[in-house]
Parts: structure tokens; C-alpha cells; sequence
């Protein structure tokens, strides 16, 4: 019963937090109206629907979030037509759309038991849309729902939380109601409250679509709140253990099927039934992206240490250029990369869509009972990440005993990016996602010679010679093919290969003379080097500081195929 209560005082706790603010429109839209029939209805419908909502995405899994999007989506239309009808009455009175017509209903609800259906669903409407700010009591409940499994106290619990806060806005409610009336009857401006409510309305329509609720507002959260949370916890020795107060580790769903892979390398397929029992980390990465190849030193060291300790590792290689479907292509590079962690090879795609994955790198963190618990998208937070690890190996063995993080430092491209001075984006060279290009028209898929048509600036480039440009990559057929790019960043790479499977030497400039120290790991400091097979290529390492200068490249022998410029 304490917990009941501390939920219920959590939501009422939830009028002062920012989170709220996206949903009060809604509500005090209805403020000139009878509260028994009008207010309390549509708080009643907003707490049942919050409450119904959250316990499935806390128990049931990934596919409730999937469908809650078309919830909201119209959610956001049926409040977008109540709003205009506050707004424009004799204009949403001539409309016939239903969404319009419904929200006029809405809009126009009589004070007696008929306005009570409408109420309700504008409620519903609102708790599809209320996305709270998640305080030390509210992932305390989701916290528990998520480590104990379904139960029904979840959702009494989560139901105390949401009646906790429709109580916090009756009491707003009637005290707004109140005014309304006493400022209609003195100034008769109530025409312009009506329409001020339904600015309001629309403006909390296109905070919520913008993702304002659970973004911005959520980062600028109150620190009171949760101080006043935390206290209460405290008072009732609620408070989470020490090692847990840094991350709830709600379950985000469930391990998708890994049998979409074309193939697998450095192990037999691996499926959930291979895996159970096991603490899991599945790696998104392909071989040329210079982000993967940062990320990868801290992948293959947890890997290693704690392999023994039951963590699995599991790289699903999903190709963004047509070689990196190549499998001997993918060996090689497992190879040169020190890989020997399971591959899952998801030339389809197949994998990469049941996770419903869109970044390289992404790390999914899944329990010993098959569960994704956490992610993590792109670089960093190698500490943080390492942390989940060892968290979820402690739930799986209660003996396991953390010790440290690993300390990795990567070399060549694999060292970390020098962030502060990287000032020039990834850069791609075929014409289908080419920008800054400025060696006049492309001749797409057919050999043209091409010449600068001006010094570049910051981040422009360009080719010259005779080339033929595709929607990937560009070709040399000549010797004596140039790129040039105007750079800023301490490091310079270039996704390089040949047409032919050919040796193909090259010679690098910066600012037109030999690199000297500033050379890459692929270059000497005389700048020459030589295409061996198709990859990521690092061509310059500023060893002092870092200001704009010109890079040129040119290829010695025909059949250069140069991808995508990345910097660090």
C-alpha cells in the first residue's frame, strides 16, 4: 500500500514537471464547462488510457510502442480538429470530414450525461499523447514491471500514478473553470478565450508531433520534482540499491529472429534457443564505416573479457555499398580486424528490419532471458555500455563480480575521433547522395573528362581527369584521375577500391606538398600508397593543429574507385 501511495503522489507530482505541459491545452480547453460531465470524464478517460498504455509497453513488448504510434498519430488528428473547431465554430460547422465533426461534437458538448462520451474519448485521446517525465517513481514502477514480468500490480500501480495526476488537474480544472466564468461574466471575453484555447490546442498538437514531449521538455525536466520523488522514497525505504540508481533497464522488447542472415561467419547459426541463457550484445556495424571501425576496440574487448562470464557477442554485418556484400570481402576484413566473434552476414537487410534498426553503429543489450533491455546508437558512452553488460550478467549469475572497465586505446582508423576539430561532414562521391560538388555537371554512369572549376572552399571538392561517375562511387579509366577536397579535421579517410581487383597506386598532397608527419596509416610520408583491396582508406593524421587545407589525392594506374570521405 505504501507503493500504491508514493505512485499516486508521483502523479499528482507530475502538475509541476514540463511534461505535462503538451497535454494541458486539452484540458483547460474544457474549462468553461461542467466539471461532473465534462472535466472529470475526460480525466477519467486520460488516466484509463495512460494506464492501459504503459502497461503493455512495459509487458508486452516492442509491438505495443509499434501500434501506439498509430494511436497517437489519430490522437493528433482528432485534438487538431477540436482545436480548429474552437477556433473557427461557423467554419468547423460547414465542414463534413468526421475528424472535424467529432471534435466540433467535442467542442460543443452539452453540459448533461450526453457530453460525457465525448469527454471521455477526448480523455482517451489525451492519455494516447501523454508521455510524462520518467522520475525516480515512475521507473521504480516500470523498473519492476520490467524485472518481475506481467503482473497486475503493474497496472494498479501505474493506474494510481495516472489517477494521482488527473486529481492534481481536476483540482487545476476547477479552479480554471472558476475563472473562466468570473472573467466572462466581468469582461465578456469569452469569444476570446474560446479561441485562445483552441491556439493553445493546436500549438500542443504540433509540440507533441515535433516530439517536444518526450525531447526537449524531458531534458529540461524540474530537479525539484525528482529531489521531492527521491525524498519520498527515502521516507518509505523505497529507494532503489546504490549499483541500480544510474538506469532502469526497462525491456525494450524482445530478441528478434537472427534467420534472415545470408550467412554466417565465425560460427553455425545462432537462433534463441542457441543463445539462452546467455547475456547478449548484438553490434550493427559494416567494414568500411569509420564510426563502426572506432567503436570496434571496446566491442572485441568486452568480447574477450567477459566471454567466460556468459556474454555473447554478435555482429550483424549489414552492408551500405554494393562490396561490402561481397563476402570474401567481409572475411578479409574479419581477419585484418582481429574479428572472432559470431557474424551474422544481413546482405537482405532481413536482420537489420526485424530490430528496426537505423544507424551504424548500434549496440543492443539483451538479457539472459532473451529481452532487449538497452541500446545505444553511434560512438561513445563505452563506459556506460560496459556498465549494462555487466549489470545484466549479474542478473544472470548472482555471483558474477564486476571488476572495472576496460581501457582500450585504437590505433590507425580505429582511434577516437578528434571531435572538437572535425568541422567537414562525411561526404559521399557517387551522384546519388553527392553534395558540394564543384566540377561543373555529372555525366552519371558515363565516362567525362572533368576539371575544377574553381579553388574550393570549406567542404567543397571535385574531380579532374576522366571519370565515370555512378549512384556510389566514382571511376577513374584513366591514370592521372584527381579528387580534390578542402578539409577541416585532424583526420582524413576515403572508402577506396579497384575496378579490376588490381593494385592501384596513388599519391597524396596537402596543400600541395608531401604530407610529411600529417601522413595517414595508409601513406607514407612521401604520401604514396597503394589500393590492395576495397575499404576504408586513412590518408591523413594532423599530428599539430588543425586549420583548413587542401587535400589532393591522384591515382597512378586506371581503375580507382573512390565511395565516401570520412573525417575524425
Amino acid at each position: 500500500m505504501f507503493l500504491v501511495l508514493l505512485a499516486y503522489l508521483g502523479g499528482a507530482l507530475t502538475i509541476i514537471s514540463p511534461c505535462i505541459l503538451p497535454v494541458l491545452p486539452f484540458v483547460f480547453a474544457r474549462a468553461g464547462q461542467r466539471f461532473l460531465t465534462n472535466g472529470l470524464p475526460m480525466l477519467v478517460g486520460m488516466a484509463l488510457m495512460f494506464a492501459v498504455v504503459a502497461s503493455l509497453a512495459a509487458l508486452g513488448g516492442g509491438w505495443i510502442v509499434a501500434a501506439n504510434q498509430y494511436g497517437r498519430g489519430l490522437a493528433l488528428l482528432l485534438l487538431a480538429g477540436f482545436g480548429l473547431t474552437l477556433l473557427f465554430p461557423v467554419i468547423a460547422d460547414r465542414m463534413t470530414q468526421p475528424i472535424v465533426q467529432l471534435g466540433n461534437r467535442l467542442s460543443q458538448g452539452a453540459g448533461n450525461a450526453a457530453g460525457i462520451v465525448p469527454s471521455v474519448l477526448l480523455g482517451i485521446a489525451t492519455g494516447l499523447l501523454w508521455a510524462p517525465c520518467a522520475g525516480p517513481i515512475l521507473g521504480l514502477v516500470l523498473t519492476g514491471a520490467a524485472l518481475q514480468g506481467p503482473s497486475a500490480t503493474t497496472t494498479f500501480l501505474l493506474l494510481a500514478y495516472a489517477a494521482g495526476a488527473a486529481t492534481s488537474l481536476g483540482l487545476a480544472l476547477l479552479v480554471g473553470g472558476r475563472l473562466f466564468k468570473a472573467m466572462k461574466r466581468s469582461l465578456g471575453v469569452g469569444e476570446w478565450i474560446r479561441r485562445g484555447a483552441g491556439g493553445a490546442v493546436l500549438l500542443a498538437v504540433v509540440a507533441i508531433a515535433l516530439g517536444a514531449d518526450t525531447g526537449f521538455l524531458s531534458r529540461v525536466s524540474l530537479a525539484g520534482t525528482n529531489a521531492v520523488e527521491q525524498r519520498l522514497l527515502d521516507r518509505f525505504g523505497m529507494s532503489r540499491p546504490a549499483e541500480q540508481s544510474d538506469e532502469s533497464l526497462a525491456v525494450e522488447g524482445t530478441l528478434p529472429s537472427l534467420s534472415g542472415a545470408a550467412t554466417w561467419l565465425n560460427s553455425q547459426p545462432l537462433d534463441a534457443k542457441a543463445l539462452k541463457g546467455k547475456v547478449v550484445l548484438v553490434d550493427f556495424w559494416t567494414y568500411s564505416c569509420i564510426n563502426c571501425l572506432r567503436s570496434l576496440p571496446y566491442v572485441r574487448a568486452w568480447a574477450e573479457k567477459y566471454r567466460d562470464q556468459g556474454l555473447v557477442v554478435i555482429g550483424v554485418h549489414t552492408p551500405e555499398f554494393a562490396f561490402e556484400r561481397d563476402t570474401a570481402n567481409v572475411k578479409k576484413a574479419l581477419g585484418d580486424l582481429g574479428i572472432t566473434y559470431p557474424v551474422a552476414v544481413d546482405n537482405d537487410y532481413a536482420i537489420w528490419r526485424a530490430f528496426d534498426n537505423h544507424y551504424w553503429p548500434a549496440h543492443y543489450f539483451i538479457d539472459a532471458q532473451g529481452r532487449i533491455r538497452h541500446h545505444h546508437f553511434g560512438e561513445g558512452d563505452y563506459a556506460g555500455s560496459e556498465r549494462i553488460i555487466q549489470r545484466l550478467l549479474a542478473e544472470a549469475h548472482p555471483g558474477f563480480s564486476a571488476t572495472g572497465t576496460v581501457k582500450v586505446a585504437g590505433s590507425g582508423v580505429e582511434a577516437a575521433a578528434a571531435s572538437k576539430d572535425v568541422r567537414s561532414p562525411e561526404t559521399y562521391v557517387g551522384y546519388a547522395r553527392a553534395e558540394r560538388f564543384i566540377a561543373g555537371d555529372v555525366g552519371e554512369d558515363q565516362p567525362k573528362l572533368y576539371s575544377l572549376a574553381r579553388q574550393p572552399a570549406l567542404n567543397d571538392w571535385g574531380l579532374s581527369g576522366r571519370w565515370t561517375v555512378g549512384p556510389q562511387t566514382a571511376t577513374a579509366t584513366e591514370p592521372g584521375g584527381r579528387i580534390v577536397y578542402r578539409f577541416h579535421a585532424r583526420d582524413l579517410h576515403l572508402v577506396l577500391g579497384s575496378k579490376d581487383g588490381k593494385p592501384i597506386r596513388y599519391r597524396v598532397t596537402i596543400d600541395g606538398k608531401q604530407p610529411g608527419r600529417d601522413h595517414g596509416s595508409d601513406t607514407n610520408e612521401a604520401g604514396e600508397g597503394v589500393i590492395t583491396n576495397v575499404r576504408l582508406y586513412q590518408l591523413v593524421r594532423q599530428s599539430g593543429s588543425v586549420v583548413d587545407h587542401t587535400f589532393e589525392i591522384e591515382f597512378l594506374d586506371p581503375g580507382a574507385q573512390a565511395f565516401s570521405f570520412t573525417f575524425g
